[in-house]
């Protein structure tokens, strides 16, 4: 049976998409670059729902046109081929009905954005830090794989190897409600490099997923910021150590500090700090709307606690368990060879079957 309410609604959005259309065109709105992105994102987030819903009415007109004739036509031929067509159109439709409602329901409009993704070694000390480098690792060939880039942004090295702290930017088509599902607390069940006796140890790392903000999205006024410069320390050959490359902002109302030392140019530096000090500024409203659903959903997927534990990783059993969902696979190698989609499918399943239902209620 069809659902025609749906076709109404799309009809509506129809109107809206089209009228988006026209102002994208206009003069006015193209010299507004700020008004231009806004139009264009919500262009962009309407696209696949008409384009969901034309398809979704021609399959309607399909069915009722091949009932017509069911119940009309005398002649059998005609009456077989409209059987063969109800047979075949018949059971697409509850299945495009589900795709449409999802898309119907308002998307979290920073799911289209770069990721800035901050990995921080926690309790276990150096094997917390070895594991913080193995996790960045595991995200460096997720994202080769997905075709995204990736630009790090300050590193601090463990002493035994990994990293203390590592930020960076992953760039790319929807990156962030991708890789939003990762953050949390991380944690590794094995015997560390260390360990002479043999002995299972328990660490963690955590890991945090911000949407990066664009320049439109938050006001900066550069009289709020103190920059300082220092020599860079790490890798990158000659000019470290020498040259006052590296950046660091204090962003003085809220306190907030960001520092950039992986590139050679100061003004480079300078770009990539301000980057990640204006998504920091953004994240602070953007927290309060990830609070405000967690506190509506009982099972929040993607949820606004950074601070609880998502997912272990026990080498002993070669197990990733992702506790939210109580998703267990037994391919740990491949996984942490950046293998990770199945289980971000399984997130986006999990958290699309909680919106339906949220919407529902």
């Amino acid at each position: 049976m069809a659902d025609y309410s749906i076709i109404e609604k799309i009809g509506g959005l129809k109107e809206k998409f089209e009228s988006l259309q026209k102002d994208l065109a206009a003069p006015d709105v193209i010299s507004d670059m700020k008004r231009y992105v806004q139009l264009n994102r919500e262009y962009k987030e309407l696209e696949p729902v008409i384009k969901a819903g034309e398809e979704y009415k021609k399959l309607v007109e399909e069915y009722d046109m091949a009932k017509d004739i069911i119940a009309h036509e005398k002649d059998e031929d005609l009456r077989e081929l409209a059987k063969e067509s109800l047979a075949t159109v018949e059971p697409k439709l509850p299945q495009m009905e589900e795709e449409i409602k999802l898309l119907l329901i308002p998307k979290d409009p920073q799911d289209a954005k770069n990721a800035i993704v901050e990995i921080r070694g926690g309790a276990g000390g150096d094997e917390s830090a070895i594991f913080a480098g193995d996790l960045f690792r595991m995200y460096s060939k997720f994202a080769e794989r997905r075709g995204w880039r990736l630009e790090v942004t300050s590193q601090s090295e463990g002493a035994a190897g990994g990293f203390k702290e590592i930020i960076f930017k992953v760039i790319g088509e929807g990156v962030y409600g991708v890789l939003k599902y990762e953050s949390g607390v991380h944690r590794v069940q094995r015997v560390p490099q260390t360990e002479t006796q043999g002995r299972v140890h328990t660490s963690a790392a955590s890991v945090a997923v911000l949407p990066e903000a664009e320049e439109f999205d938050i006001e900066l006024n550069m009289n709020d910021i103190r920059k300082d410069t220092f020599c860079s320390s790490g890798p990158g050959g000659q000019s470290v150590n020498t040259t006052y490359s590296a950046i660091r902002l204090t962003h003085i109302p809220t306190g907030i500090v960001v520092q950039c030392q992986d590139e050679k140019s100061q003004l480079k530096n300078f770009d990539k700090a301000l980057t990640e000090l204006r998504t920091r500024l953004y994240n602070l409203e953007y927290q309060k709307y990830l609070d405000e659903i967690s506190a509506k959903r009982k099972t929040m997927v993607s949820t606004g606690d950074r601070s609880a534990k998502i997912r272990t990783y026990n080498y002993p059993q070669s197990r990733v368990t992702d506790h939210r969902i109580n998703y267990t696979m037994y391919n740990l190698p491949s996984f942490m060879d950046g293998n990770i989609q199945e289980v971000i499918d399984q997130l986006t399943i999990a958290e699309n079957a909680e919106r339906l239902k949220a919407a529902g209620e």
